[in-house]
């Protein structure tokens, strides 16, 4: 396990949790896959920088950010993707895109989508692209003591907003 840190953590913490492999995945979507676990269980970890300071998001694998919305949840003007030449120090042990949402253990602040504290369990890359922990939510939650927010993601499927010939939002669906 390349974050051997973390499993120290867990383990000092009397946490149980399972570790299971599985074959390389890189893209959310394909670990959710490769590792048999619903796309809504499994945690993904994105790395923002919010007003210069690097802090980490983590929402259900099947979501994406909308930056207005997140913007507006975390009362500030300024959020932008940190590229992963910004980052990469940051998780010596771990693969680039394999981050565990642990920020608590990195320094960052995490802020995490309301839907994932829904689950029972939650799944998440264990610093490898073929590794995946699974543990009880509520133990996540409290090791990690994320910022719980509503607002600022949304489904990957739901179709993108666009202005009609008024310049009000609607919701533009494919046929």
């Amino acid at each position: 396990m390349p974050v051997q840190s973390l499993k120290n953590f867990l383990d000092a913490k009397e946490v149980k949790y399972i570790v299971s492999q599985h074959s390389p995945a890189f893209t959310a979507q394909e670990i959710a896959q490769s590792a048999h676990i619903c796309g809504k269980m499994l945690a993904k970890t994105v790395i923002i920088l919010m007003d210069g300071k690097m802090a980490m998001t983590i929402m259900p694998s099947n979501s994406r950010i909308r930056w207005d919305r997140l913007m507006r949840s975390m009362g500030t003007d300024f959020i932008e993707l940190a590229d992963e030449d910004e980052f990469s120090d940051a998780f010596p042990d771990c693969e680039l895109g394999a981050m565990p949402p642990f920020g608590n253990l990195f320094g960052m602040s995490v802020y995490l989508d309301e839907e994932l504290t829904e689950n029972p369990e939650i799944a998440f890359c264990a610093g490898s692209h073929s590794e995946v922990i699974r543990m009880a939510t509520q133990d996540f939650l409290d090791l990690v003591k994320p910022i719980v927010i509503s607002e600022g993601f949304v489904k990957s499927n739901t179709p993108p907003l666009q202005r009609n010939r008024l310049g009000r939002m609607s919701i533009h669906r494919h046929a």
